[in-house]
């Protein structure tokens, strides 16, 4: 007996920008598995995040909604997670994705990395359930593995793990019994941080890139904003790093090759599971999509790592360029590339409407739009901006402009705005914010964020009017200069599902 449904298998990398794949069009990664799925599918290249923090965007994919609808606008400081409630589910108070699935017979299943509230028992919908306690990976080696009630280290490379778990549920998987399966796959790399990625690699890939130039990772001066950030964090924490490693990566060639080939790690794993779905006969009724947390600059605008990693945060291209490709074995055309606008938020109402579910108002005023048209090969209309947060910087991208806005609350801290023309300025180096010539378009793109933002955005979590965030901010002295000493993060919501 078929599934009523199709199954949905969802791989999720961990920093990584779109163009860390050879089908993207980078010549020095070495990702045959990646670039065989897209060539099999839909390869979608202006796919953008809503946030580049780990946390923010998972929640964003799982309910739909921006991160000043659900409340997490940084990564969750798991290194306080002593102090969150019992059980805490950070998106506890919305309808999940997962949770939707099983809800209509669904089997489901998290087999990588969590990020979202306390991970020692199922959250979100997921029965089967494999993750790790936290969000940060300092070492791709001797983790700790959360195996439903089981607790033990695994000695070996993690995303081997995941992938040979992932590999396991799909062989124990009965198709005869008729109920659909819902798997996902968070792999906790390719990553980028020290010290995971500091010194040479050590994985099976390594040797792909001894001698690799690295000439697909920019070597530009560090950006003001980079080096602003570097000096805030020195200030506020006292840690080792001192998160000096974001100045270094760019020209740490060791540190690149690794990073490189923690992506082939990934790209090992996918074409493993794949491979599992065949050998099971599961290939035409999976549809399979692959994308990432959010993007990476790879020292693209004078920065390495996310959004987050310059101050102001922001949302340049890289950083926020991620992943997208979409495939179902005889039922999806082959070799599409598309280049319309996309948002990770659009998965939530795509996967929904292609499995005749309909996502409209499960959590509110979600801006995700379905594009489950196009994978059953017809038209499909298509959004012409994506928007995107991060904490005190708002931003708009159409196929035009990108413009960056910026919190002006605090007199103590004045931020200023940046507009980009990607038609005449793709590298978007040029700020014409302030330009006269661009003053028109400059009011009617504000005036869209702010539009957006008034529409979207819930009171309780929207912080430019004096909304909280959960747990943990990324600039609470920001929030309290504007809003006053009592401002405080919280955790909202319920628990549970």
């Amino acid at each position: 007996m078929k599934p009523k449904h199709p199954n949905i298998l969802i791989f999720m990398s961990d920093n990584q920008p779109a163009e860390l794949l050879g089908c993207y069009g980078n010549d020095e990664i070495h990702t045959p598995h990646l670039d065989r799925l897209a060539g099999g599918g839909i390869r979608f290249d202006n796919a953008f995040c809503v946030n580049a923090m780990c946390s923010p965007c998972r929640a964003s994919v799982l309910t739909g909604l921006m991160p000043s609808q659900h409340g997490i606008h940084t990564w969750l400081d798991d290194g306080v997670m002593d102090s969150w409630p019992d059980k805490w589910n950070a998106i506890g108070e919305f309808r999940s994705f997962p949770t939707v699935l099983k809800e209509n017979g669904y089997l489901t299943a998290l087999i990588g990395k969590y990020h979202l509230g306390v991970p020692f028992e199922p959250q979100n919908g997921f029965d089967h359930w494999i993750t790790f306690p936290h969000g940060h990976t300092m070492d791709f080696h001797n983790t700790t593995i959360i195996d439903g009630d089981e607790r033990y280290v695994f000695e070996g490379h993690s995303v081997d793990y995941f992938t040979q778990k992932s590999v396991e549920f799909l062989d124990a998987y009965d198709r005869k019994a008729g109920a659909p399966f819902f798997l996902f796959v968070p792999y906790n790399g390719p990553y980028g941080h020290w010290p995971a990625v500091k010194g040479p690699a050590d994985n099976r890939f390594a040797h792909l890139y001894d001698e690799t130039e690295m000439h697909s990772v920019p070597r530009e001066g560090l950006s003001k904003e980079t080096i602003d950030r570097f000096m805030r964090r020195t200030h506020e924490y006292t840690r080792e790093e001192n998160y000096a490693y974001h100045l270094r990566i760019p020209n740490d060639l060791e540190t690149l090759r690794n990073y490189f080939s923690q992506m082939s790690m990934v790209d090992d794993g996918v074409g493993r599971i794949h491979d599992a779905l065949r050998r099971n006969d599961l290939s035409q009724d999976t549809l399979v999509v692959y994308t990432a947390d959010h993007g990476y600059s790879l020292g693209h605008n004078g920065f390495w790592g996310h959004g987050q990693s310059t101050w102001p945060s922001n949302m340049h291209h890289a950083a926020f360029n991620i992943p997208l490709i979409v495939a179902r074995h005889e039922h999806i055309e082959a070799s599409q590339v598309r280049g319309d606008l996309a948002s990770q938020l659009d998965l939530f109402a795509t996967l929904l409407d292609y499995i005749g579910l309909d996502a409209k108002n499960l959590n509110g005023r979600s801006d995700s739009r379905s594009f489950a048209p196009l994978l059953n090969g017809k038209p499909c209309t298509w959004r012409d901006a994506v928007f995107m947060e991060q904490e005190e910087t708002r931003a708009i991208r159409t196929a035009r402009w990108l413009y960056m806005m910026r919190f002006k609350g605090s007199a103590e801290h004045p931020l200023k705005d940046e507009m980009y023309d990607l038609s005449n300025d793709p590298k978007e180096r040029k700020n014409l914010a302030k330009d006269p010539s661009y003053a028109e378009i400059a009011s009617e793109l504000s005036q869209r964020i702010t539009a957006f933002f008034d529409t979207h955005s819930d009171p309780r979590y929207d912080l430019w009017k004096g909304g909280t965030a959960k747990s943990n901010s990324d600039a609470p002295w920001l929030w309290k200069e504007a809003w006053g000493d009592d401002w405080e993060p919280n955790f909202g919501g319920s628990l549970g599902d």
